[in-house]
């Protein structure tokens, strides 16, 4: 039985040829999303240039362009802000997380490669892809709505940063204690462990597909979301910041000590907590 048409492909061959197609995929979606956020078509201008806003205040301010990071005064948001901030979230949780979870999305796409070998119905790496994408967007949402209260309870600054060491101390320290946790070490294994994710939790066909891309979503939510957090802290559209932290979680879930990485930064960020606060 031939895997393409007519011509005949080995198995080794056609698990090379997925595991190139997904790469590709990934590091297209991935491109996209940061390209996105780069150019930031949110604000109708790429960073470093004005624009005008329908909230109270009227006009935003010069964006930083070394850092692509928007600044705009506070205001009441309209519904086509909120819509496109909870869009520029989930882009940006995207090509955060996406990338840490090729390891995942890749033994996905092996086992599938090994059921169409044995004529049986392949699980989708796509809908696997879509459930951990679609626990991601629910996370940028409740972000959003996070975003809009600091907004609105002036705790949060026209550089969309915490305002006072306190308060961002405080995050720091919260965030730092939490990589001490015995649920952040159950999802960080699970997040390490492609294997033990598939011997355990492995569905079959779409609705199965999709349902276990959620459920590993939920294992990576609970390993980051205090790190994600961290953004409210160093400023939520600050590109380098962004940028930083992705690389933190692909290190944290896929080199070699990444356990023993979390626990350091963990001692980093209570110490740099506790700066800020007594600052």
């Amino acid at each position: 039985m031939s895997l393409f048409g007519d011509e005949a492909i080995s198995t080794a061959d056609w698990r090379r040829w997925e595991r190139w197609i997904v790469w590709c995929a990934l590091l297209a979606v991935t491109a996209l999303a940061w390209c996105y956020l780069f150019t930031m078509p949110m604000t109708g201008m790429s960073h470093g240039e004005m624009m005008s806003m329908d909230g109270k205040q009227g006009m935003a301010m010069p964006a930083d362009p070394k850092r692509g990071m928007m600044v705009a005064e506070l205001g009441a948001w309209t519904v086509g802000e909120s819509v496109m901030m909870g869009l520029m979230w989930i882009v940006m949780m995207i090509g955060m997380m996406l990338p840490s979870a090729a390891p995942m999305v890749l033994m996905v796409a092996r086992v599938s490669a090994g059921q169409r070998k044995k004529g049986a119905r392949a699980t989708s790496t796509t809908l696997f892809a879509s459930g951990y994408v679609v626990v991601w967007s629910v996370f940028s949402v409740l972000a959003t709505a996070l975003q809009w209260g600091l907004e609105r309870t002036d705790l949060l600054g026209a550089s969309m940063s915490l305002k006072g060491g306190l308060v961002a101390g405080g995050v720091l320290i919260a965030a730092g204690l939490y990589q001490f946790s015995p649920l952040k070490d159950a999802c960080l294994s699970l997040c390490r462990s492609p294997l033990a994710f598939v011997l355990n939790h492995w569905r079959e066909g779409p609705r199965g597909a999709l349902v276990m891309g959620m459920h590993h979503g939920v294992f990576c939510l609970g390993c980051c979301w205090a790190l994600m957090l961290l953004l409210f802290v160093f400023g939520v559209m600050d590109l380098l910041w962004v940028a930083l932290l992705a690389l933190y979680v692909l290190v944290e879930k896929v080199v070699p000590g990444g356990r023993a990485f979390s626990r350091v930064s963990g001692v980093l960020a209570i110490a740099g907590g506790a700066y800020l606060a007594l600052s």
